[in-house]
């Protein structure tokens, strides 16, 4: 049975799974040498860091040779979605509405931000109001 997923990633694991998304199946030495310079960390670093991501159901790899290449097991949006629901559940005891209250009276949201926001709202209950009707 494979390991259970976290449902949060540290920013070191964050950093290394943006570049597995991004480039596909890498080695150790291709995530360090691929990290930004003011985000580089040493390789034994990296393969600690990728091998708990392994653990966490977040990567896994096969063998080429004596090299180890690693690949994301779950799709970047499956990880916002998983980080966001621990979000709602953590601090807005799954409240979808407390959330976007607490986005909302955010000061420094522009009006252009809130204009889309009603926008997709509308569209949401729209979509709502369509499915109820069938």
């Amino acid at each position: 049975m494979p390991p259970k997923k976290s449902a949060t990633l540290t920013e070191a694991e964050l950093r290394l799974m943006k570049i597995l998304w991004r480039r596909g199946e890498s080695g150790v030495a291709e995530l360090v040498a691929a990290l930004p310079d003011e985000e580089s960390i040493a390789y034994n670093s990296a393969l600690t860091t990728i091998r708990i991501l392994e653990k966490k159901g977040y990567v896994t790899h096969r063998q080429e040779g004596r090299a180890f290449l690693y690949q994301a097991a779950v799709a970047e949006h499956e990880a916002g979605h998983s980080a966001v629901q621990h979000l709602l559940s953590r601090f807005f005891g799954n409240s979808r509405e407390q959330l976007v209250l607490s986005l909302l009276g955010d000061a420094s949201l522009s009006r252009e931000e809130v204009e889309r926001l009603r926008a997709l709202v509308n569209q949401a209950a729209a979509g709502h109001s369509a499915a109820d009707g069938e």
